[in-house]
């Protein structure tokens, strides 16, 4: 089995970088509120339709109490073999009879479960007909009945479905939760892997989980996967080339200008990727610019170039020769504000090159009475038990916010084995605050600084657990955090 379906998430509390959905869809099922509908967009890979399967399993599952019969049916679901769960590829049953067929059986009541679940993926390769169809359904549906549908395009979902249903925005996920997912499975599955090869599999992702994750099966036969490992299967990126783009362009360096596009060229790096991403940097550094109170004219007028150039690059036989064009006219000393002669012309902007994740510092809250948890180990130390017990103090200083430290006072450091801290709890308010992906992020961070390579923390809970003396922690600050200041 592939990887993405070996730790494909089974329930809420697995599901990484949607915790707005999250949050609302349990509360919803806590408060026993759950609607007939609800449709789920965003782009591929965020979790649609794992949070669909996951929410259809809650609501199969409720009053079920026999735990022989719930054990079954969780089985079945998982299997996608319960005869109560209908999952229907709208790709390929988008027909109007298609959905015809459906609403018949739909009038059948359910056979193990007190509910029916119709799970429709990709839903806007419906056609018209099917749509109608499905229309009065979902306004009068049976009381047993529930449907969760699933698109990638919401603009293509009549209004009249929208209206419908309860909808449920999916964001892109962040590379920082993409990497603490792969260095899990990694570590699991025993895969080694570097750092910056991690990051590097993340920014291809580009917010996917299934294309980080399918990337990192491909290679997982490898002894040790590198970044050049990485670089090699999926070819250079824009962002390799950003920062001396960057450069070229504030000293004004057509020949370098002229090397690089070449460089790209031969490299098969996506050339409109590089001018999108030259648009986020100018975009970024133009906000700044209107945080100082600074006229951001200079940098409309390169984003209007650079505009252009995404526009002309789509229709143009020689994409490289029109990229090329306009950095070299953004070297010279005036651009056009627009075509318009009306417009006035203005000094292109210098931009600042773009820092790298590697060497980007960290920013550390500036509060004297946290100390560095670097004082604490000058050289790494082998990290077990003794260790951690050893520096617990100063790693339990390092993290923030007050909040955390407070919740973190009630862990008991409990096992260390691997690259794995055991941290047993008494309360479970305290076990999730601190299991928390912000506040986990905080703890290994305070570890990565004393054993000079990621440790990933793993909250239980354990009603006979004694904390471990830690740090102590400003209760006045931590309530300010806890309850939004005052």
């Amino acid at each position: 089995m592939t990887l993405y379906l070996t730790y494909r998430p089974q329930n809420f509390a697995d599901v990484v970088g949607q915790d707005h959905v999250v949050t609302t869809l349990e509360q919803a099922v806590g408060q026993d509120r759950i609607s007939h509908a609800y449709l789920l967009c965003g782009s591929r890979g965020t979790g649609k339709t794992s949070v669909a399967r996951i929410m259809a399993k809650t609501i199969l599952l409720r009053g079920i109490e026999d735990e022989t019969i719930r054990k079954h049916m969780i089985h079945e679901i998982e299997n996608g073999s319960l005869v109560d769960l209908v999952e229907i590829d709208a790709a390929s049953n988008r027909r109007i009879d298609d959905v015809r067929d459906l609403i018949e059986k739909i009038n059948f009541s359910p056979v193990v479960s007190k509910s029916k679940v119709y799970i429709i993926d990709e839903v806007h390769m419906l056609t018209k007909e099917a749509f109608n169809a499905l229309l009065k359904t979902l306004e009068e549906p049976p009381e047993y009945a529930y449907f969760i549908l699933a698109t990638t395009e919401l603009h293509k979902v009549p209004d009249t479905i929208q209206s419908r249903c309860q909808r449920f925005l999916f964001k892109k996920v962040k590379d920082e939760d993409i990497i603490r997912r792969l260095q899990y499975i990694a570590d699991q599955e025993k895969i080694k892997i570097e750092r910056e090869a991690l990051r590097a599999i993340a920014r291809h992702a580009s917010g996917s989980f299934r294309d980080g994750i399918s990337l990192l099966d491909q290679l997982r036969s490898l002894e040790k996967i590198s970044l050049n490992d990485v670089t090699e299967r999926i070819g250079k990126t824009s962002a390799v080339f950003i920062e001396d783009i960057a450069l070229a362009l504030a000293e004004k360096n057509i020949q370098v200008i002229t090397e690089l596009i070449q460089q790209m060229e031969d490299a098969n790096v996506p050339l409109d990727s590089v001018a999108g991403d030259l648009l986020t940097l100018v975009r970024s550094q133009m906000h700044e610019a209107i945080e100082k109170k600074e006229s951001p004219a200079p940098f409309i007028a390169m984003s209007d170039v650079l505009l252009m150039t995404l526009k002309d690059m789509r229709t143009s036989p020689m994409p490289s020769l029109v990229l090329e064009s306009a950095l070299v006219s953004l070297c010279m000393d005036t651009v056009s504000l627009a075509k318009s002669p009306e417009r006035p012309m203005v000094a292109p902007p210098v931009l600042r090159v773009p820092e790298s994740p590697a060497s980007k510092p960290t920013p550390v809250a500036a509060k004297p009475e946290v100390p560095s948890v670097k004082s604490a180990a000058i050289e790494a130390e082998e990290f077990n038990l003794q260790n951690v017990l050893k520096h617990w103090d100063a790693i339990g200083k390092a993290v923030t916010p007050p909040s955390v430290r407070m919740s973190l006072k009630d862990a008991a450091v409990a096992a260390a084995e691997g690259t794995t801290l055991r941290l047993a709890f008494a309360s479970a308010f305290h076990r999730d605050k601190i299991a928390d992906t912000k506040a986990s992020r905080s703890v290994e961070e305070a570890l990565l600084s004393v054993f000079k390579k990621p440790i990933r923390i793993q909250c239980t809970l354990e009603k006979t657990a004694t904390a471990t003396t830690g740090p102590a922690t400003d209760l006045v600050e931590a309530a300010a955090e806890v309850f939004g200041g005052f």
